[in-house]
């Protein structure tokens, strides 16, 4: 089905962003597997090029474009290029908002010009040890101590921990009051007693640089304190509907190019004499596929276009992004059947990567069963 989204703007930009993956990344990108982590010159390249920076003002050296439309652009063609980049979209799409919409005009000069060309990279610190995806069980503290808050605690990143400069960190600074007690916190990653784990080994993308961040009495000066102090969860909540629909344009995307990738084995596997591809079953399987990838294309087309005229109910995006993130691991999961036997497969062939990951991304951006009483909850039960 054609789409209608973007303009002649966006499609100049699409050839931007495919040329700079397929010339710069995919020929290095088995090395950022290896190493857990894209390279610093990657980001400083992407900050070269422009593609941290289409929301940032003109006046912080960004190009002042708004409109979520160019970042579904960069991550449509990651996976158009068989490169995941969850590092790159917590940056750009999930961490950027509060940089732009919460910093005041003092933090934003201090930081946007380094988020922008690559000399910083950012990740949200969300993903708490014990409390999982709820937000109000933070177990992180932060006690104000004259002009700096005292940090302690420790917390899981989805994922950059390993190497981002700039954290944004949900602290509990009035463990009394829930909710209304959590503050953010911008935390250098270089500050004192700030303890890196180990990257993790973990199951799905392997450049995401998961780690484990220890903070043992880390001294964070009052002045990156992001909005007002006991406005952390508001600020959160306003921010995870772009988080959600950045998740399902991925597994989307992700779906798309497992598709396209296993026609074309289908049509060159022989078995028993004849291409896979002519077998009555495949053309069942492949036009199964194809249904679901199309109704989550109009789902999420509809999503983005509620998103860019600031629409977006939370309730719609905890919609598209279980439809689209289930939606991937159905149509992953039949595409691996028609790879047939792995014997005479290489052990991280890219249907075993995408399979391994398709499993997990329902639990990005909390679990289908929280997005089931989201959507439960807009019902009025």
């Amino acid at each position: 089905v054609k789409r209608y989204l973007f303009d002649d703007d966006h499609e100049a930009f699409r050839v931007t962003v495919r040329d700079f993956y397929v010339d710069q990344v995919v020929p290095e990108y088995t090395n950022w597997e290896r190493k857990g982590v894209p390279p610093r010159h990657f980001w400083k390249a992407a900050g070269k090029l422009g593609l941290l920076s289409i929301q940032v003002p003109k006046e912080y050296g960004g190009a002042g474009r708004g409109g979520f439309l160019f970042n579904v652009i960069l991550t449509e063609e990651s996976r158009r290029a068989g490169i995941e980049l969850d590092s790159f979209r917590m940056h750009t799409d999930i961490t950027m908002p509060y940089f732009l919409r919460v910093a005041n005009a003092e933090q934003q000069s201090r930081w946007l010009p380094r988020l922008v060309g690559g000399d910083a990279v950012a990740a949200l610190a969300t993903a708490d040890v014990g409390a999982g995806c709820d937000d109000k069980a933070l177990t992180v503290r932060a006690i104000r101590d004259g002009r700096n808050y005292i940090v302690y605690g420790s917390r899981t990143l989805a994922c950059d921990g390993a190497d981002a400069d700039l954290i944004v960190t949900p602290v509990t600074t009035n463990p009394a009051a829930g909710r209304d007690g959590l503050s953010l916190l911008v935390i250098d990653g270089n500050s004192p007693r700030l303890t890196r784990g180990p990257k993790l080994d973990k199951v799905g993308p392997r450049t995401r640089g998961l780690a484990m961040l220890i903070f043992d009495d880390v001294v964070v000066p009052a002045e990156n304190l992001l909005g007002e102090e006991g406005r952390g969860f508001s600020y959160l909540i306003e921010n995870v509907a772009q988080e959600r629909l950045s998740i399902a344009v991925n597994s989307h995307a992700t779906a798309v190019k497992e598709l396209h990738d296993t026609i074309e084995y289908a049509k060159d596997r022989k078995a028993f004499g004849a291409a896979v591809s002519s077998s009555q079953q495949t053309k069942f399987l492949l036009a199964t596929c194809v249904t679901d990838i199309e109704a989550g294309q109009s789902l999420l087309d509809r999503a983005l276009v509620a998103h860019e005229s600031d629409e977006l109910s939370a309730a719609d995006a905890a919609i598209v992004k279980l439809f689209c993130t289930e939606m991937r691991d159905r149509v992953v999961d039949r595409c691996l059947q028609l790879h047939g036997d792995s014997d005479d497969m290489p052990q991280f062939h890219p249907i075993f990567a995408a399979y391994a990951d398709a499993g997990l991304s329902p639990t990005y951006g909390a679990s289908s069963e929280v997005m089931k009483l989201i959507i439960a909850q807009s019902l009025g039960i």
